[in-house]
Formats: C-alpha cells, sequence, structure tokens
C-alpha cells in the first residue's frame, strides 16, 4: 500500500489541514496572519540546519534584517527595517528544535512585531532538502499596517518567499544574484 502525502506548507495543503493547523503548529494566537513557503535546495540538510542555526548568518540572504544580535543559545534580538525607513524590533527565543529537523521560535513580551514560527529540513531525496518556513505575525495596525507593509514590498509573505529563494541562491552557489548595485560596485567602477 502506498502512502500518499501532501508535502505543502500547513498554510497552503489541500488535504485539510490548511490555515488553522499552521497557525497552531508555530503557536499562532487566533487573528494572527499565517503564512507557509517552502523551497527545495540542493544541498545536504545537516548543512542548512547548521547555516540557519547560526541566527547571525540570517541577514546575508533575508533583506529586511539589519542584525541578529545573539543573547544566549536560545535568545536572539532582531532589528528589522519597516516601511518608510523605520526600524522595528524584538527579542526572540528558541521554544524547540530538534537538530536537523527543524528549528520553533516565539517572539518575547513586548515585541514590536509579535510573530512566532517554524524552519523545517526534510530530505528530497538525490534533489537535497525540503526547507518549509511556517510564520504567524500581529501587523501593527492591523489590516492596515499589513496593507502599508505590502505596498513597501514588506509583509512578511512576500519576503519569506524571496528570503527562501535567496536562501537557496546561496546555498548553492555560494552568492545572492542580484541585479540592484551595491555601493562597493559603484565604488569600484569610478576608481
Amino acid at each position: 500500500m502506498t502512502l500518499i502525502t501532501d508535502d505543502a506548507p500547513l498554510d497552503t495543503s489541500k488535504k485539510g489541514r490548511g490555515r488553522h493547523a499552521a497557525a497552531a503548529q508555530v503557536g499562532a494566537p487566533e487573528g494572527d496572519s499565517t503564512i507557509g513557503r517552502s523551497v527545495t535546495i540542493n544541498r545536504p540538510r545537516a548543512e542548512l540546519f547548521a547555516y540557519w542555526r547560526d541566527l547571525t548568518n540570517l541577514p546575508a540572504f533575508m533583506d529586511n534584517v539589519e542584525r541578529i544580535d545573539t543573547l544566549s543559545p536560545t535568545r536572539s534580538h532582531w532589528v528589522i527595517k519597516a516601511p518608510g525607513g523605520k526600524t522595528v524590533e524584538w527579542d526572540a527565543t528558541i521554544t524547540d528544535e530538534r537538530e536537523g529537523e527543524f528549528i520553533a521560535w516565539a517572539s518575547d513580551d513586548g515585541a514590536d512585531v509579535p510573530n512566532s514560527g517554524r524552519i523545517e529540513f526534510r530530505d528530497a531525496g538525490d534533489r537535497g532538502t525540503v526547507v518549509t518556513a511556517t510564520i504567524a505575525y500581529d501587523p501593527p495596525a492591523g489590516f492596515i499596517g499589513k496593507t502599508i507593509a505590502k505596498l513597501f514590498q514588506r509583509e512578511p509573505a512576500i519576503q519569506a518567499r524571496r528570503d527562501l529563494r535567496r536562501f537557496k541562491q546561496l546555498m548553492e552557489t555560494g552568492e545572492v544574484a542580484t541585479a540592484a548595485r551595491t555601493s562597493k560596485q559603484l565604488q569600484e567602477e569610478k576608481a
């Protein structure tokens, strides 16, 4: 007998697990926005997990993340770019983790943007590893704040897709491809 599984993120699953299951998985209160995104990366699961587990690596591919300061093995301080040139900050705690398989986190009380999530790493055979990010967040100013974030391309659903794509590029090629010129490139051209 063949067991058929649905590999879609819980947020988009067609097997009835849906948004409520995804929200429950990341500990999201009712009313939070929950998103799920996946990407297959042609690298070993252990390598991807180890890179992600060192939270100071995340700004290398997460466009909105200015920096992450490690406070302890399970706590960190995040500084994120927000719409209008502002930043938002919060402390987060790793709430659960299984080496090489998943990392779950939640922002501490008082976060500018309360959030929780889970990043999972599953073997994809000879194709590498399926990396799935499920994130729940409570946007400042509710629906209006979410709409403003979308207008500025800073909404987590948009960013999660882009960040996972950049993570794939970085892990498979060693760099993140960009069409934008950096200030360093402009300086080199002028020299």
